[in-house]
């Protein structure tokens, strides 16, 4: 397994496990959005720009979930 896979599976599962926690914190939006930014420059970096796209889309829209969960608590 060669190092960008290993990022790629390192991103996935990042996302996997944050979205899956995002009750028990607000942090943990903002990790799914992280985690979807390391998705977008994975599959742009291995030439699968529809993914690296959608995978930014998804940040962009988690980040503003989080900021939308900031408000809130504030």
């Amino acid at each position: 397994m060669d190092r960008l896979t290993l990022f790629g599976l390192f991103a996935v599962s990042a996302m996997l496990l944050s979205y899956a926690l995002e009750d028990r914190s607000h942090w943990f939006i903002l990790a799914f959005a992280t985690a979807c930014a390391l998705g977008s420059v994975y599959g742009f970096l291995q030439g699968a720009w529809p993914f690296g796209l959608v995978e930014a889309i998804w940040a962009l829209v988690a980040l503003r979930r989080w900021i939308v969960r900031q408000r809130r608590i504030a």
